[in-house]
């Protein structure tokens, strides 16, 4: 009886985590996001963060897959791991500029030091770890 909170898999540290979110900044525009990510952990951790900002998130697992999703489809902005099995991350940002030469794409990596040359396809980068203030940082480029 009495008032209740029922998380499933929520952890306490999780709750914290969103409820600190949720109290910053929120981003007023929400957009259809594809996001690409071969860890599902950080994919799901990534979604979060997004999902608190109420943007709908479409997810692939890896550079087939998101091109396939790309295909069929149209998204605000692409947020792609760089370094994932079978296609990196910079790869598809060109087969996704191949197509779409416009599409905004933001790519996250823990290798940031690799993308800072100026032959990179994405529009921006973004180091791992990243916050939320972070994200929302590096999507606020599209619309300005």
């Amino acid at each position: 009886m009495g008032n209740r909170l029922e998380c499933g898999a929520t952890t306490a540290s999780e709750l914290l985590f969103i409820s600190a979110a949720m109290n910053s900044e929120v981003n007023s525009v929400a957009r259809k996001i594809l996001l690409v990510e071969d860890d599902a952990a950080v994919r799901q951790s990534i979604k979060l963060l997004l999902n608190i900002d109420r943007h709908t998130v479409t997810e692939a697992a890896n550079g087939l897959e998101a091109l396939h999703l790309f295909t069929g489809s149209r998204y605000d902005l692409v947020i792609t791991d760089y370094l994932m099995p079978g296609m990196l991350g910079d790869e598809l940002a060109r087969n996704i500029k191949n197509i779409a030469p416009a599409q905004p794409i933001l790519m996250v990596t823990a290798y940031f030091e690799k993308l800072v040359d100026d032959g990179r396809p994405a529009d921006a980068v973004l180091a791992k770890p990243l916050s939320i203030d972070d994200l929302r940082r590096a999507m606020a480029w599209p619309t300005n």
